[in-house]
């Protein structure tokens, strides 16, 4: 073999600078900033650590073959292949390094982490002790193959998702929820999140500060703010990312990933539009939504209908402005037909659905006027399961007819006035899968009889809210903008018209017996906060609505910010809290200015500020975000010289995460002559132990601050 013995002696010195950098990117800080030239090599992390791996393993293979041993030509092959690997194995241990400062946290990276380093340490072991005892090298050589194994493993982990080496060994088999106990969110959204999503943006791998493995880190959002706007598709970020072409370099999931199909996409909208709740029943949503369909093509273990389509032209004909007649779900011969529109309905417009009597399977007549309504027709129809005719004025002859019914299997009276006789009959009703019977005229001895005499039926009585007390919804605030320079009109409504509107200006809640009552508009010419609630007499009285309004105020000649707020959140600098235009409820919406690890200061000064008898702070709120009240405001007046502390206040902390919301902190000052002014606002240090990020650090952000 060519003398190697430079090369060698390059590569053992340059272990060892590789072992000093590793030890330097370990212990550096966290936010310690490497240039961007060594990212880019981190970056590279995925591309080169296979060659060690490769070299590392044949290597081994050498050390461990007595026969290799004893050529000295063959030996030294292998010692170089070994210490090349272990070379290259610190570089990629220094690329990881670097690579993990990025986007990754959490356990599975500390996992894949160390256990890299290890290997890189035993490896510099091995090479340096490769001339010692076998025992030795053996279990050196044992230990460097078993870490390998395990740093891919956690790093398939990181990158794949959990258990991704051994998810091919287990059973793919999964229990589907019946369609009346699936969610939206847990059996629809979820495992699209799970199967497209979390890869990127799960503990361990964070992409743009965004998690996606629980509802606490879904409903924080990411650096760019909420994950979505409940009930506001067109506005969310996460249906604006998903939509966006896909070379676009925001799009998501990137295009080296795998896409959301059209049907993944569909779920994720309808879910985000109908509020993007966690605890929806898939039952909630409309049944003619596309949500339904989709889910009762899953969830509803439909039996297979085999008897003939209807012609697509007689159910276009049924379809009109009080009936809709479509399939049950997509692609299914099964007819659901829905009649709507009291004064609309014609009881002779029932005998045109005998056209499609083979295909119907439900029918949905609730709060129609059925009384005297022949429907024995009914039981020509084979397939009718399901029959809802709630609050129709049934009687003893359309029970009767009802009862005829072949193969019915849900029926519900619910609102029906129903005589013994009638009971008598829905009790021979044995075939039934379930009933639902929500009206008060049934005792409970008539209850118990229709439950012994159907014992394979589930019988939904209802529920007795007599003597118990429900919550008003909460009134609507109207109020044509926030920022105001003279007046500001302020209406109040609520849906129920007799409640009683009482309201508050200063900050507290109303109360139903000293809080003034509202009777019309109120005319609003100084900065503040508006509470109302609603009351009314056996209702409990509803959550508070509350509004901010500012009246536009005095302009300082000179202002100067004495901290810099945080890189992404710095708007227009000091010009921002003076500008006298109010920012969105957005904080990534370039409007605010935003400080998490230092206080906001801020100095000014003019000859408006003889005048000044209050002084307003226009807050952002958003604990989901990690964005709280502040936990200390002091104002201080320079006068002849001397700073005075005119207000030291320490806000009420939040208790709980709440919506993203505008806020007024108002101080009333005495009206002096001052010099300059000087504001300072201090961020929470440390989250409640209540908060999903308990311990981390918080956020102050403001926009405005109001001179009156």
């Amino acid at each position: 073999m060519p003398n190697t013995s430079f090369f060698r002696n390059l590569l053992e010195n340059c272990i060892f600078v590789l072992a000093g950098f590793s030890l330097i990117l370990t212990l550096a800080p966290a936010d310690f900033q490497f240039p961007e030239m060594l990212q880019v090599a981190g970056r590279a992390h995925p591309l080169i650590l296979h060659f060690p791996i490769v070299l590392l393993l044949l290597g081994i293979v050498f050390f461990f073959l007595p026969s290799f041993r004893k050529n000295q030509e063959i030996r030294e092959i292998g010692e170089f292949t070994f210490l090349i690997g272990t070379n290259l194995a610190g570089l990629t241990v220094i690329a990881g390094l670097l690579l993990a400062r990025e986007e990754y946290d959490g356990e599975a990276l500390l996992l894949h982490q160390w256990a890299g380093l290890g290997v890189f340490v035993l490896a510099i072991l091995l090479y340096f002790l490769r001339s010692k005892q076998a025992s030795i090298r053996t279990s050196l050589s044992l230990l460097v193959t078993v870490g390998i194994v395990l740093t891919g493993h956690w790093g398939a982990n990181l990158t794949h998702g959990e258990d991704f080496l051994l998810a091919p060994l287990k059973s793919e088999t999964q229990e589907l929820p019946t369609l009346a106990e699936a969610e939206v969110f847990r059996d629809m959204v979820q495992p699209i999140l799970e199967s497209k999503c979390i890869s990127c943006h799960k503990e361990g791998k964070i992409k743009g500060e965004l998690r996606l493995d629980s509802q606490e880190a879904i409903q924080k959002g990411g650096k760019t703010g909420p994950l979505f706007l409940a009930g506001n598709p067109e506005k969310s970020i996460l249906i604006e990312r998903l939509h966006l072409p896909e070379d676009d370099k925001k799009h998501m999931p990137p295009k080296n990933k795998s896409q959301l199909t059209d049907d993944e996409l569909m779920i994720i909208q309808a879910w985000v539009a109908q509020g993007g709740h966690f605890d929806q029943k898939v039952e909630d949503s409309a049944p003619e939504s596309e949500l339904f369909q989709f889910a009762s093509l899953r969830f509803d273990k439909n039996k297979s209908y085999d008897f003939e389509s209807a012609d697509p032209e007689t159910i276009k004909e049924l379809n009109n402005f009080y009936r809709t007649v479509h399939p049950l779900y997509p692609g299914s011969p099964a007819l659901l037909v829905s009649y709507f529109g009291i004064a609309a309905f014609d009881p002779e417009s029932l005998q045109d659905l005998k056209e499609v009597k083979e295909q119907v399977v439900e029918i949905n007549m609730n709060k129609m006027p059925l009384q005297d309504v022949d429907l024995l027709f009914l039981k020509d129809f084979p397939h009718l399961e399901k029959l809802s005719l709630n609050f129709t004025d049934l009687g003893k002859d359309q029970i009767q007819a009802i009862s005829e019914i072949p193969n019915l299997l849900d029926l519900a009276l619910s609102g029906n006035e129903l005589e013994q006789e009638d009971l008598q009959l829905v009790a021979g009703m044995k075939g039934l899968r379930n009933l639902y019977l929500w009206q008060k005229n049934l005792d409970q001895t008539q209850k118990n009889d229709l439950t012994q005499a159907l014992t394979g039926t589930s019988i939904d009585f209802g529920f007795d809210g007599s003597g118990i007390s429900y919550q008003l919804n909460a009134p609507s605030i109207k109020q044509d903008k926030i920022f105001f320079s003279d007046s500001l009109k302020i209406e109040i409504k609520h849906p129920i018209h007799t409640t009683e509107l009482r309201y508050t200006l200063d900050g507290s809640e109303p109360d139903s017996l000293t809080s003034p009552i509202y009777d019309s508009p109120i005319w609003m010419h100084t900065s503040g906060k508006l509470h109302v609630r609603a009351f009314a007499q056996d209702w409990i009285g509803s959550p508070s609505s509350t509004t901010v309004y500012m009246k536009s105020g005095l302009s300082p000649q000179d202002y100067e910010l004495l901290s810099p707020p945080n890189e992404r959140y710095k708007a227009q600098g000091a010009r921002t809290l003076f500008d006298q235009v109010k920012g969105k409820n957005n904080h990534t919406s370039g409007e605010w200015l935003g400080y998490q690890d230092k206080d906001l200061t801020v100095e000014f000064s003019g000859a408006e500020l003889q005048h000044i008898q209050s002084i307003g702070l226009s807050m952002l709120y958003h604990e989901g975000a990690y964005i709280f009240p502040p936990t200390r405001v002091q104002i201080l007046a320079k006068s002849q010289g001397n700073w005075n502390l005119l207000v030291d206040d320490q806000p009420q902390t939040s208790t709980s995460i709440q919506e993203i919301r505008s806020e007024l902190l108002l101080y009333p000052v005495e009206n002096k002559s001052y010099d300059r002014l000087k504001i300072i606002v201090t961020p929470i240090k440390s989250l409640p132990s209540w908060h999903p990020g308990a311990g981390a650090k918080g956020w102050v952000f403001m926009d405005e601050v109001l001179l009156n």
